[in-house]
């Protein structure tokens, strides 16, 4: 794929409880919220959620593997949570290139994650990267 200013690449996911458990372990994050269906369900949500640092992860996969891929450095990256993601949601994260500095070898580049069925994007965000070759 063509990393180039405009450039857009998609990545579908889907996040199972099991991956919700793990990242709870992993990061020691073990708010019933994301794991406990009865405490869930005196929520807002009424179910449990996803961690939300958890679906904003294929950032970093996607950046760092795919687009631009191999030989990405994250510089930074902004955030935002606007609706909360569930397991066994089948979502698309795109990934908008939105300014590039040759000189540099970096790049701004905007993240959202949707709901395929709603449409609705449940998590934002831009992405600064330095890649020597690609950019």
């Amino acid at each position: 794929m063509e990393f180039t200013l405009d450039a857009v690449h998609r990545y579908a996911f889907r996040f199972s409880q099991a991956d919700v458990t793990d990242f709870a372990r992993v990061t020691g994050d073990n708010n019933p919220l994301h794991l406990d269906a009865d405490f869930a369900a005196t929520t807002p949500f009424k179910r449990p959620i996803i961690h939300g640092m958890l679906g904003a992860s294929v950032f970093t996969k996607v950046l760092g593997t795919e687009f631009p891929g191999y030989g990405s450095v994250y510089l930074g990256q902004t955030l935002e949570f606007l609706r909360p993601m569930f397991v066994d949601t089948d979502y698309e994260a795109t990934f908008t290139v939105q300014s590039m500095d040759p000189a540099k070898h970096t790049a701004q580049i905007l993240g959202e994650i949707r709901d395929v069925q709603t449409k609705k994007v449940t998590t934002r965000g831009i992405a600064t990267l330095m890649h020597r070759e690609k950019i």
